[in-house]
């Protein structure tokens, strides 16, 4: 069987509102509550965030979604429309562009708990395949 990643907590100061909110930008379903303590947004049918609501100190995350171009355009124009500050740098200034550097769209965006959201439209970050001469894992 492969390896899918079911799963991720995901820890906000109001899981509610920080659950609610992402799933409106990127236009995916999500409940108030869940299983447990959390509150779901259901990304895909393999993947669900579930937001736990903390008072303690948390690191910060980065979580990056893939999308096409049409549904980048339409999550761009639904950040733009919440007022929310993006970026074209992970941790650069507010400039309110987006990213072409690497062959496709990317957007970055750290509301509401400082976590650090980013969606593209082409992965930078995946392995080379066995037949494109990439190394396969044992």
């Amino acid at each position: 069987m492969a390896v899918h990643l079911d799963h991720l907590l995901v820890p906000s100061r109001n899981r509610r509102a920080s659950t609610r909110l992402l799933a409106e930008l990127l236009g995916v379903p999500w409940a108030e509550s869940g299983a447990g303590p959390f509150s779901p947004v259901y990304v895909n049918d393999g993947l669900t965030l579930d937001f736990d609501e903390t008072s303690e100190p948390f690191s910060t995350l980065h979580f990056c979604f893939r999308v096409d171009q049409a549904e980048f355009e339409a999550i761009l124009g639904r950040i733009a429309a919440a007022g929310l500050s993006y970026r074209s740098a992970p941790h650069g200034p507010v400039d309110f562009k987006v990213n072409a550097d690497h062959g496709g769209s990317i957007v970055y965006w750290s509301e509401p708990d400082g976590h650090v959201w980013e969606v593209l439209t082409v992965s930078y970050a995946r392995r080379p395949s066995e037949s494109s001469g990439g190394e396969k894992r044992a």
